[in-house]
């Protein structure tokens, strides 16, 4: 085999790795974060495995975060509890944080 097809082969599995790691942390990163809803929720253990599963299928909607932040936005309201945006936003750059530290 050919220098460059060397190359390529280890580009393409190099390239494959990182997309791997960046949806577990992704993953990971919502898991932390509905933690974090949940409690404020006052949900229950049952209702936490649940509502991990919601902001995951949430975050699957559509690209960036901004799915997963209206659906907690939306649930905070809908409960009733006041949270400022900056409060939910700076929560889910701790739990991104969090999940990268989790992998390094």
């Amino acid at each position: 085999m050919s220098t460059f097809e060397d190359r390529k082969k280890s580009f393409e599995k190099k390239f494959q790795m990182d997309e791997e790691l960046q949806f577990k942390v992704a993953a990971r990163s919502n898991k932390y974060l509905a933690e974090f809803v949940s409690a404020k929720l006052g949900k229950n253990e049952e209702q936490n495995k649940v509502y991990i599963q919601e902001i995951i299928k949430a975050d699957m909607e559509e690209a960036g975060k901004e799915d997963v932040f209206r659906k907690i936005k939306k649930d905070f309201e809908n409960a009733s509890i006041e949270i400022n945006e900056s409060e939910i936003r700076d929560e889910m750059q701790k739990a991104l944080d969090r999940a990268k530290d989790d992998f390094k």
